[in-house]
């Protein structure tokens, strides 16, 4: 069993190691930091969605943003669009399912604001439709997925495509890029003295 555990371990440092070594990914994951401090300086928010491990990544993230990365600091404005119940029932019952996460940002989006679109296989219907609601929002988008990227590539401003085809690995590669992200707009918005 340790032979297995092992090369598990293995499997994930390699995809990691592929993602410091690929320029786009490094691109996307400053990029994203750029977006995001820039929208959270000038009054806006950041607002994440996705299914699956990919919705537990958006909660993450937000929760280190709204309450505390590294050090004690003011939140920062950031908004899960995967823990309302009543909302998403409400919404997959009278819109469908692939509208839960377009309807909150059709309400809760504004101009300059960023949608944090989380997808390993880049075709989530539902992912994609929040796209197109931020898009018409005038909301920027920062997209996460695989190295196909899928239909969510094209449509992102910027878009981190780790370099792995197997979803537990993109999802291993997306939870550390989120926490990378975390940490440096936690420094740039409230740098340490």
């Amino acid at each position: 069993m340790t032979s297995e555990i092992r090369a598990a371990i293995l499997d994930s440092a390699a995809t990691l190691e592929r993602m410091a070594e690929d320029a786009g990914c490094l691109a996307a994951i400053a990029g994203t930091v750029d977006l995001s401090v820039a929208a959270l300086r000038a009054g806006g928010k950041l607002l994440f969605c996705g299914n699956g491990g990919s919705a537990a990544d958006a909660q993450h993230w937000a929760g280190e943003l709204v309450a505390r990365f590294h050090y004690d600091r003011p939140g920062l404005a950031a908004v899960a669009l995967t823990t309302d119940s009543s909302i998403m029932t409400a919404v997959g019952n009278d819109y469908g399912y692939d509208r839960i996460f377009a309807r909150q940002v059709e309400a809760l989006g504004a101009p300059g604001d960023v949608l944090f679109a989380i997808t390993t296989s880049g075709r989530s219907p539902n992912i994609l439709a929040a796209v197109a609601a931020a898009k018409a929002k005038g909301m920027a988008v920062a997209g996460f997925t695989g190295a196909a990227g899928g239909e969510l590539a094209a449509l992102c401003d910027l878009c981190l495509r780790v370099p792995a085809t197997s979803t537990p690995l993109i999802q291993e590669a997306h939870e550390v890029a989120g926490h990378m992200i975390c940490a440096m707009i936690e420094r740039r918005m409230f740098p340490r003295a």
